[in-house]
């Protein structure tokens, strides 16, 4: 399995989300055993009712959680990213949370942050 490979991939991948999340949100770092886990807040909208009508102030509510919606699913994502990167840095890349066996080499290439082998890829 060609890890570098997968890694620049990821990296890529990690860049790409970082961007989506950062059009969208507030990006926020918190200090933990050691680690440093992060977490993205959907940006408020601008909510000043000097000019706005009812149906302004509805879309903007509307927009907002929006993109809450698709801030947690590229958060999510983003995680794990994150966390396939730090598994490559361990030596511990590619092994199935649930089983401990290797995870194949096409699911990796098809999908390089996967956490399981095909077994277990819907558990």
């Amino acid at each position: 399995m060609d890890t570098n490979n997968l890694k620049q991939k990821l990296e890529q991948e990690l860049g790409e989300l970082e961007v989506e999340l950062a059009n969208i949100g507030n990006k926020h770092t918190f200090e933990g055993n050691g680690e440093k886990p992060v977490d993205w807040e959907a940006r408020p909208a601008d909510f000043s009712t000097d000019n706005a009508d009812e149906t302004e102030l509805g879309d903007k509510l509307e927009e907002y959680e929006e993109n809450t919606a698709v801030l947690k699913n590229l958060e999510i994502k983003y995680n794990e990213v994150r966390s396939a990167l730090n598994k490559i840095s361990e030596g511990k890349y590619g092994i199935c949370e649930v089983c401990g066996n290797q995870i194949e080499e096409d699911r990796l290439m098809a999908n390089p942050s996967a956490k399981t082998c095909k077994e277990h890829m819907n558990s």
